[in-house]
């Protein structure tokens, strides 16, 4: 990014309804190549280390929508500074630029800052099967609050946008069950 032009931020977890920062607009976006998933063990914001919670990271093939945020470059440095104290806090996440894909106009942003679960990092789950994300979910909690609000964060604002996935629905349910009974 030159100092002469805004920052473009993609979010597809907690920053599509907690950004944090100032941005002049945002927009639905998708991204290619990278694909959401609770793929990631909380040790600060929705677990700890002995017991951890289960946090939503991009990692590789598909595609994502979720929501990207233009910050006006008088702000650039500050929010990237704000966004790895965020991101960052046990290197989980690797910062990258990306292309994305503006719903609204199908216009191509072509350098947007995400952040993606880094494989070989300790706190990287991979694929757990839905009984442990469930069980994960249920029992987490962290400095950001309950594990089980994340979930029905991401839940809630994924449908405000139009958009129904049927297998972070169904990890909702089960988590409510596990917590009901």
């Amino acid at each position: 990014m030159s100092k002469d032009e805004d920052l473009w931020v993609f979010g597809y977890g907690s920053l599509m309804w907690r950004p944090g920062f100032d941005y002049v607009s945002r927009h639905q976006a998708r991204i290619a190549g990278y694909h959401r998933a609770f793929c990631v063990y909380s040790h600060h914001h929705r677990g700890t280390p002995e017991k951890p919670g289960l946090v939503l990271g991009l990692t590789r093939g598909g595609s994502c929508r979720g929501v990207l945020y233009q910050v006006a470059r008088q702000n650039a440095d500050e929010t990237i500074a704000y966004l790895r104290e965020r991101e960052q806090v046990t290197l989980v996440y690797r910062e990258v630029q990306v292309p994305a894909v503006r719903l609204t106009d199908n216009t191509r942003i072509h350098r947007v800052l995400t952040y993606v679960a880094e494989p070989s990092h300790v706190q990287y789950a991979g694929r757990l099967d839905a009984e442990m994300q469930a069980t994960l979910i249920a029992n987490g909690q962290g400095k950001s609050g309950r594990n089980p609000e994340y979930l029905e964060s991401m839940v809630v604002h994924l449908r405000d946008m139009g958009i129904r996935d049927a297998g972070l629905e169904a990890l909702l349910i089960a988590v409510q069950a596990k917590l009901a009974g």
